[in-house]
């Protein structure tokens, strides 16, 4: 009487499926990588939807699509800009600007203003108009 067999079983994996799943992984990984900059700025943007009123800001510099320039609602010539608004924010004891340019103004003209600001060490906010829905 023979009790053992002569052939045993071995365990199996089945990896038939694993190569596709591997495959989409990979693939995902790709696409997800392509998306994510890793030189991207994080910037917090001012909402315009309806949200809660702001305090009505001490210093406003305002600058119309003719680069006319107005700080609390007094023209500036660009050139007298920065002494202006240090005297002004020091006036009234602030560093908060907020900025109300035109839509038609390009970002160099933004640039140089917020250089100017850098420059005084002023924290300027951009307003924005809200969106009726």
């Amino acid at each position: 009487m023979q009790l053992r067999r002569k052939h045993r079983e071995g365990a199996e994996v089945f990896t038939e499926a694993l190569n596709d799943i591997m495959f989409f992984l990979l693939l995902f990984f790709l696409i997800i990588s392509t998306m994510v900059s890793p030189s991207a700025i994080k910037v917090n943007l001012p909402s315009s939807g309806d949200g809660p009123k702001a305090i009505k800001d001490k210093v406003l510099l305002s600058v119309t699509k003719d680069h006319k320039f107005y700080i609390n609602d007094v023209e500036v010539r660009f050139d007298q800009l920065e002494p202006t608004l240090k005297a002004e924010t020091q006036a009234k004891q602030t560093e908060f600007v907020r900025l109300r340019l035109d839509q038609e103004l390009t970002i160099q003209d933004l640039a140089d203003i917020l250089q100017i600001g850098s420059k005084l060490k002023l924290n300027m906010v951009i307003a924005t108009q809200s969106v009726k829905k």
